[in-house]
C-alpha cells in the first residue's frame, strides 16, 4: 500500500497508523485494528514515530519477530479479538534506512465478519476510523453492522404487529398494472393482492396463517404513517436548487402527507421530476435519464431505513447526488468493475426488478459510469461517511474538464500541491484510474495524468492494465 523507502512522504490518515512500540506491543494496537477492519483497511507501522512536523520515520524495533508472534497469539484469541481476518502474509518484518519495523496490512473486513471488536462485547469494544484516530462505535453504528452480517436481508424480516391494511391499495394496484405492461400473461397475473404479495415476498404467513407484510412490502407499498412505526426514522427526500441561493425550488417528501410516503410511488414521481428539462437530448439523453433511474433505484436498495437522516436526492445545476444511510456492503472499487450484487435489501431489489427497475447483476453503478463517460461528462463520485454511516453517489452535469470542489478546493494549485493530493488519494484507495483522482482533487484528467507520470519516474505510484482499465497505486 505504501512505499516504506519513501516513508517521509506520508502521514498518519484514517489508513495510515504509525507507532513507535520500543517498549513492546502497544495496547492500542487493538483499537486501531479493529477501526480499520471496520472502516477502509489500513496499515499499522510499529518501529515508526510520527516527527513534530508529522513526517514518519522508522525506529529500530529490538525484536519484530518476536512482537510479530504476540501480535499472532493473541488475534487468534477469541476471548481478546473477536475474529482474525489477517493471513500471515498481512504481516512482515521489514528494514528501512536500517531500522526494523513491523508492518502490518488490515484489509477492511468482510460484511459478514463486522463489526471486529475487542474484549468480548461488541457494544463497549468496536472502533471505527476517522482521520487520524480510533474512536469507539456507538450502540447505533454496532447495530447497523449486525444488521448487515446476517444472512436474510432487513426487508425480509415478517411483521407480526401489522396487518395487510398498513398497504397502500392504490399502491399495489400501480404496481401490478406496471408488471402487467413489463411482463404480460406472468403466472402472477389472475392471482388474488393477498397471494400476490405473498409470492413477492411483499407479505407472510405467521404459523397461525395469519397474513402481515414483510419489511420489505411495507417499505415498497405502505403508508408513511405506517412505515415509520417500524422505522422511526425513515424520510425520503427530493429536492431541487436550481437557484444561486441555498433555497430549494421544488421538493418531494414522503411526510408530506400528499401521497402513500413509500418506496414505489417515490421512486416514480422523483423520476418524473428529476428528468424533467435536463440539457440533454437525442440517444445520449435517453441513456441519461436512464442511468439517473438506476442511480435512484440503487440508492432505495441500499439505503438501511434504520439508520439515520433518510434517503436524499438533491438536484442542483451542476449535479445531482444520491445519497442514503448505510455504508457500502462490497468494496467501492468492486462496485465499479461490476458483477458483484450484494444488495442490502434484497427483496426490495426483486420486487423493483419486476417492474424492470434496477439491474440486480452488479452492473448498476459500472453502466452509469459508462454513460457519463461516453456523454463527455465529469465522471461521478462516490463518497462513503461513517458515524453515521452514509453514502453518496454525485452525478455531475458538467462537461468533463470543468471547475470542480474536490479534495484540492482549487483547480488551480501548485503542482506539489497536486502531488501530494494524489497520495493521499491513493493512500485512501488501494487502486483508482486518472478519472477517479481527478474528479476527487478537482484537476483535469490531462493534468492528473502529467503528475501521475512524475511519480511513477519516482517510483511512487505504479500503474497496471492498459487502456480504460488502467488504474494506479501507490507502490508497495
Amino acid at each position: 500500500m505504501i512505499d516504506l523507502s519513501r516513508i517521509e512522504a506520508y502521514r498518519e490518515n484514517n489508513r495510515i497508523e504509525a507507532k513507535k512500540a520500543l517498549g513492546g506491543l502497544p495496547h492500542s494496537i487493538w483499537e486501531t485494528y479493529s477501526a480499520f477492519a471496520n472502516t477502509l483497511g489500513g496499515v499499522i507501522l510499529l518501529g515508526v514515530e510520527e516527527h513534530r512536523d508529522h513526517t514518519l520515520h522508522p525506529v529500530n524495533l529490538p525484536d519484530p519477530a518476536g512482537m510479530a508472534e504476540e501480535f499472532w497469539d493473541i488475534l487468534n484469541d477469541p476471548q481478546r479479538v473477536s475474529v482474525n481476518i489477517l493471513t500471515r502474509e498481512n504481516l512482515r518484518v521489514e528494514t528501512v534506512d536500517g531500522g526494523r519495523l513491523l508492518v502490518i496490512t488490515v484489509p477492511r473486513a468482510q460484511r459478514y465478519d463486522r463489526p471486529v471488536y475487542v474484549g468480548g462485547n461488541p457494544i463497549s469494544g468496536t472502533y471505527r476510523r476517522s482521520g487520524e484516530g480510533d474512536y469507539r462505535c456507538s450502540p447505533e453504528e454496532v447495530r447497523s453492522m449486525l444488521r448487515d452480517a446476517a444472512v436474510r436481508t432487513q426487508d425480509m424480516q415478517l411483521l407480526p404487529q401489522m396487518g395487510p391494511e398498513v398497504l397502500d391499495p392504490d399502491s399495489i394496484r400501480r404496481y401490478r398494472a406496471r408488471m402487467r405492461d413489463c411482463r404480460p400473461g406472468h403466472v402472477w397475473e389472475t392471482l388474488e393482492d393477498a397471494a400476490f404479495l405473498e409470492q413477492l415476498g411483499a407479505a407472510g404467513r405467521d404459523k397461525d396463517g395469519t397474513l402481515h407484510p414483510t419489511a420489505g412490502g411495507l417499505l415498497m407499498f405502505g403508508y408513511e404513517a405506517e412505515i415509520v412505526r417500524e422505522f422511526p426514522l425513515y424520510f425520503l427526500d427530493y429536492r431541487e436548487q436550481l437557484g444561486d441561493d441555498a433555497r430549494w425550488t421544488d421538493r418531494i417528501a414522503s411526510a408530506a402527507g400528499e401521497w402513500s410516503g413509500n418506496l414505489y410511488d417515490f421512486y416514480f414521481l422523483v423520476c418524473d421530476q428529476m428528468s424533467a428539462g435536463l440539457p440533454f437530448h437525442g440517444a445520449g439523453g435517453v441513456q441519461i435519464r436512464s442511468a439517473l433511474r438506476e442511480a435512484l433505484a440503487n440508492t432505495l436498495i441500499n439505503a438501511d431505513y434504520y439508520g439515520r437522516q433518510g434517503v436524499v436526492v438533491i438536484r442542483r445545476r451542476d449535479r445531482i447526488s444520491f445519497s442514503n444511510p448505510g455504508a457500502f456492503r462490497i468494496r467501492i472499487e468492486a462496485a465499479r468493475s461490476g458483477g458483484v450484487s450484494d444488495p442490502r435489501n434484497a427483496a426490495l431489489s426483486r420486487m423493483f426488478s419486476l417492474v424492470s427497475v434496477g439491474a440486480r447483476s452488479g452492473s448498476g453503478i459500472p453502466n452509469i459510469y459508462a454513460v457519463w463517460k461516453r456523454q463527455g461528462l465529469a465522471p461521478p463520485s462516490i463518497s462513503e461517511h461513517f458515524a453515521p454511516e452514509r453514502t453518496t453517489l454525485t452525478l455531475p452535469l458538467q462537461a468533463a474538464g470543468s471547475p470542480r470542489g474536490g479534495r484540492g478546493g482549487a483547480p488551480h494549485a501548485g503542482r506539489q500541491v497536486v502531488r501530494q493530493l494524489i497520495i493521499e488519494y491513493l493512500t485512501d484507495h488501494p487502486c483508482a484510474k486518472t478519472s477517479d483522482i481527478a474528479a476527487d482533487i478537482g484537476r483535469t484528467p490531462a493534468g492528473t495524468r502529467a503528475c501521475l507520470r512524475e511519480l511513477m519516474a519516482e517510483g511512487i505510484v505504479t500503474a497496471s492494465g492498459g487502456g480504460r482499465s488502467r488504474v494506479y497505486a501507490l507502490k508497495a
